[in-house]
C-alpha cells in the first residue's frame, strides 16, 4: 500500500470511528448560475473549464469602465412558483428558494418538510439592492406614496430565509449570514454547528445574491474593484494571474441540505460529503484591503482546523476565495503558506471564480459545492485565464484544465469586505449511502 492510500485509508477509519450523531453529512445540492440553473449542468460546465462572463445586457453600460458580468439577464421565477407569490419576491429570494427546491429533490426530502427540527440558515451580501434602486426611482419620479407597500418585506437579507422557509415548511431554527462575501461559507458553517449542538436535524443553507444592478455596478467602478477587460468577457477573470486588472460581479444562490449521519442513514439517503469543521475570523485591518500578510485568513483556517479536529496537513486541495485583484490573491497566497508549510506547494489551489466570477454572499456556498463535487468525483476545478502567474502567487494552481485526482478533505476560503473571514472544511465520504462519483 502506497503512503498515500495509507494516509487517506486512516483518515476514512477516523471518521467511521466517529460518533454518527455528531456528524454532519451533505446529501441535497442547488445551484442557479450563469454557467448552470441546476448541479449538472453546472458542473459540467466547470469541469470544461467554460466562462459565464458576457456583456451586461439589461443595464445601461455605456457609462461605465466595465460592461460584463457573470448574470443571467434572462432569469425568470422558476414555474413552480404562484405567480402572484413569486411577484413579491426579490430576485435573490428567488434564486434562493429555486436552488432550496433543487437539493430538497435532491435528498429526496420532498417539498413539505412540516417539521420543526428542519431549518433555515442563508448568506447574503446585500439582499435586495435592486429593488432598492427601482423603489428610489419611483420616489424621485413618482414621489413617496407610489413606492410598493411591498418594499420593505422584499429588499432584507432574510427575507430569502423566510422565503426558502415557508415555501418548504421549514419550521425550526433560521439566521441569516450578512458576512459581505464570506456570508455563503459561513452560513453553512453554523448551519453545520446547529446540527451538532441538536438544535436541528436537517438545516437548508447556503448563500444567495441577486443585486447587480445599475448602482452596484456604479459603485464597484467609482472604487475601480472590477475588471475593465469589455472586449474579453470570457477572459476578464484572472486569478493569481500577473495581468488581473480586478474582480467580475456575478450573480446566483448555492444551496445543500445538511442532515445528521445516523438520521440520513436510517432514511436511507445518498451523501455527497461531510462537513467536518468550519471558522471565522475578522482582520480588524481595513473597510476594503485585506491584511497584507495574510494573517486574518490563516486565523480563519486554523480555527476550521480545530473545529474539525484536524492537523493542516490533511488538507488536499484548496478551493480559493481568489478574487483577481492585486492584494487579495497575494495575502490569500500567503495565509495558504502560513498554515500549510512548505507543504503548501504539493497541495493544489483553484479559483472557481475565474469562470463563475464573484457572487458575493453566494459565492461560497457556490464555492462549497464545487469543493464538494471535486471530493466527490476525484476532478480538481481549473483556474482557467491563468496565462501569467504572478511571481507572488507560485502554488500549484491547477491552470487551464481540470485535473483528475483523488482528495479526501478540501477547504473552502471566503474573505469579505470589512476583513469578514470563513473557512469551511469538507471530507470525502466513503461510507454507507455515499453517491458513486459522476463520469
Amino acid at each position: 500500500m502506497s503512503s498515500e492510500a495509507h494516509a487517506n485509508a486512516h483518515l476514512q477509519a477516523w471518521l467511521a470511528g466517529r460518533d454518527p450523531s455528531a456528524r454532519v453529512v451533505v446529501t441535497g445540492m442547488g445551484v442557479v448560475t450563469a454557467l448552470g440553473t441546476d448541479v449538472p449542468t453546472f458542473w459540467a460546465g466547470i469541469r470544461a473549464g467554460r466562462s459565464a462572463v458576457r456583456r451586461l445586457d439589461h443595464l445601461p453600460v455605456e457609462k461605465y469602465p466595465t460592461r460584463i458580468a457573470s448574470h443571467m439577464g434572462d432569469y425568470v421565477a422558476p414555474d413552480f412558483l404562484e405567480r402572484r407569490e413569486a411577484r413579491h419576491m426579490a430576485r435573490f429570494s428567488l434564486m434562493a428558494v429555486q436552488a432550496a427546491h433543487e437539493a430538497l429533490a435532491d435528498a429526496e426530502l420532498g417539498h413539505a418538510l412540516e417539521s420543526d427540527r428542519a431549518g433555515v440558515c442563508l448568506g447574503s451580501a446585500v439582499g435586495a439592492l435592486d429593488e432598492t434602486e427601482k423603489a428610489v426611482d419611483v420616489l424621485r419620479e413618482k414621489g413617496g406614496m407610489r413606492v410598493s407597500p411591498f418594499y420593505i418585506v422584499t429588499t432584507p437579507c432574510n427575507m430569502a430565509a423566510y422565503h426558502v422557509a415557508h415555501t418548504f415548511r421549514a419550521l425550526g431554527y433560521s439566521n441569516t449570514c450578512v458576512t459581505a462575501c464570506a456570508a455563503g461559507t459561513q452560513a453553512i458553517g453554523e448551519a453545520a454547528e446547529v446540527i451538532r449542538r441538536g438544535d436541528a436535524d436537517v438545516m437548508i443553507a447556503g448563500g444567495t445574491e441577486g443585486g447587480l444592478c445599475e448602482l452596484s455596478l456604479a459603485a464597484f467602478c467609482v472604487g475601480n474593484a472590477f475588471s475593465r477587460r469589455n472586449d474579453e468577457p470570457e477572459r476578464a477573470s484572472r486569478p493569481f494571474d500577473r495581468d488581473r486588472d480586478g474582480f467580475i460581479g456575478g450573480e446566483g444562490a448555492g444551496v445543500v441540505i445538511l442532515e445528521r449521519l445516523d438520521l440520513a442513514l436510517a432514511r436511507g439517503a445518498r451523501i455527497h460529503a461531510e462537513v467536518l469543521g468550519y471558522g471565522a475570523s475578522n482582520d480588524a485591518h481595513h473597510l476594503i484591503a485585506p491584511e497584507p500578510n495574510g494573517a486574518g485568513a490563516a486565523r480563519a483556517v486554523r480555527a476550521a482546523l480545530r473545529n474539525a479536529g484536524l492537523a493542516a496537513d490533511a488538507i488536499d486541495y484548496v478551493n480559493a476565495h481568489a478574487t483577481g485583484t492585486q492584494l487579495g490573491d497575494i495575502a490569500e497566497t500567503l495565509a495558504i503558506k502560513a498554515v500549510l508549510g512548505e507543504r503548501a506547494y504539493a497541495v493544489p489551489v483553484s479559483a472557481t471564480k475565474s469562470m463563475i466570477g464573484h457572487l458575493f454572499g453566494a459565492a461560497g456556498a457556490v464555492e462549497g459545492i464545487t469543493t464538494m463535487l471535486a471530493l466527490r468525483d476525484g476532478i480538481l476545478p481549473p483556474t482557467i485565464n491563468l496565462d501569467r502567474p504572478d511571481p507572488q502567487c507560485d502554488l500549484d494552481y491547477v491552470p487551464h484544465t481540470a485535473r483528475r485526482q483523488a482528495i479526501d478533505v478540501a477547504m473552502s476560503n471566503s474573505f469579505g469586505l470589512g476583513g469578514q473571514n470563513a473557512v469551511a472544511i469538507f471530507a470525502r465520504y466513503a461510507g454507507a449511502g455515499a453517491r458513486p462519483a459522476s463520469a
